[in-house]
C-alpha cells in the first residue's frame, strides 16, 4: 500500500493484505518497536481499558496475533467479552492503523511455538510474573525470579499452562495517512456478507 488511492475506492481490494504491507515497511523503515500497539479492551461492566503490546503480525488465519499472560487484566476481560480494537501509530511514516474485531485464544501449539521462540530469561520471567497482580515489595518478585532460575537450571523453559496467544479477527480496518495541512487521508473498511467494503472518510 505504498501508493495511496485518491480518487476512488478501488486502490487496495485485500485489506489484510494491506495491513501486512504497512507492517512491514513499518519494520523496513527502521523504526523502535514497529510491532507496538494500543489494545483496547472492555469490562462485562462497559469499562474500556487500555495498554500497549506487541502485536505478532498476522498469521496464517487472517488475525493480528499478541501473547500475554492469562491471568492478566486484559485476558479476564478478552475471556469475557471477547472484542477488542489495536491501533498502530508509526509517526515518523505519519501512519495509523486501526482494527477492531473479535478475539479468540490460539491453539497450544502456536502458543508453544512463539513461546519457545522468545530468550530464556523472558521465560523465566513468564513462569514468575503473575501479570497486573498486586505486587508486595519488589524484593520477592526478584526472589521469586531467583527461585524460578534455580527450578530450570539446565533445562529448557516450556511454556506455562498460564501463558498463550490471542487472535483477533478483524471486522473493521482503518488506513490514516497524515498530512502537514492536518487535511489527512483516511480509508476505512467494513467486512460484510459479500466481502470488505471500502469508505472514504473525512479527515
Amino acid at each position: 500500500m505504498t501508493h495511496w488511492p485518491t480518487a476512488s475506492r478501488s486502490g487496495i481490494t485485500d485489506p489484510l493484505e494491506a495491513a501486512r504491507g504497512w507492517m512491514r515497511e513499518a519494520a523496513d523503515a527502521g523504526l523502535a518497536l514497529p510491532e507496538a500497539a494500543c489494545l483496547a479492551t472492555c469490562s462485562p461492566a462497559g469499562h474500556p481499558s487500555a495498554r500497549m503490546v506487541l502485536c505478532r503480525g498476522v498469521d496464517e488465519e487472517e488475525r493480528f496475533v499478541f501473547f500475554t499472560d492469562y491471568r492478566s487484566r486484559k485476558a479476564r476481560e478478552l475471556d469475557a467479552m471477547p472484542y477488542a480494537a489495536i491501533v498502530f501509530h508509526w509517526e515518523p511514516l505519519e501512519r495509523q492503523l486501526r482494527v477492531e474485531g473479535r478475539v479468540e485464544r490460539l491453539d497450544a501449539a502456536a502458543s508453544n511455538r512463539y513461546f519457545m521462540s522468545r530468550p530464556r530469561a523472558s521465560r523465566v520471567s513468564a513462569w514468575t510474573s503473575r501479570q497486573s497482580a498486586e505486587l508486595e515489595s519488589r524484593a520477592l518478585l526478584e526472589r521469586a525470579r531467583a527461585e524460578t532460575e534455580r527450578r530450570f537450571d539446565g533445562r529448557e523453559v516450556t511454556r506455562p499452562e498460564h501463558w498463550g496467544g490471542y487472535g483477533l479477527r478483524p471486522t473493521s480496518i482503518e488506513f490514516w495517512r497524515g498530512r502537514d495541512d492536518r487535511f489527512h487521508e483516511r480509508l476505512a473498511f467494513r467486512l460484510d456478507r459479500d466481502g470488505w467494503a471500502a469508505t472514504l472518510l473525512e479527515p
